[in-house]
């Protein structure tokens, strides 16, 4: 496994242990950017924009509205294309499986 994939896990133990009110929610700290180019990952991945709202779970007006800059993502969301801009393939096999 990753890096990345072993942060992944630990993260859901994390909530998981938050979930239970065993973890203190002080002490994790989530850096999500203040800002991030939604067209530029799309293009990373080298996917269309119907491609890419399909496989990533994105309503296909909604990536349109981000890419053009017609709507901001909220923090989970950014959160979530940093994600995709760096693993895309963990992202698709995390979706697989659901």
């Amino acid at each position: 496994m990753t890096s990345f994939g072993k942060g992944l896990v630990e993260a859901a133990r994390q909530a998981q242990a938050f979930a239970r009110g065993e973890l203190d929610p002080s002490t994790c700290v989530v850096r999500v950017p203040a800002d991030i180019d939604v067209k530029a990952i799309r293009k990373g991945t080298g996917l269309t924009q119907a491609e890419f709202a399909q496989r990533f779970g994105f309503p296909i007006g909604t990536l349109r509205d981000l890419e053009q800059g017609r709507a901001r993502p909220e923090a989970a969301t950014r959160a979530y294309l940093l994600v995709i801009s760096r693993e895309p393939e963990a992202v698709k096999r995390a979706l697989g499986a659901a």
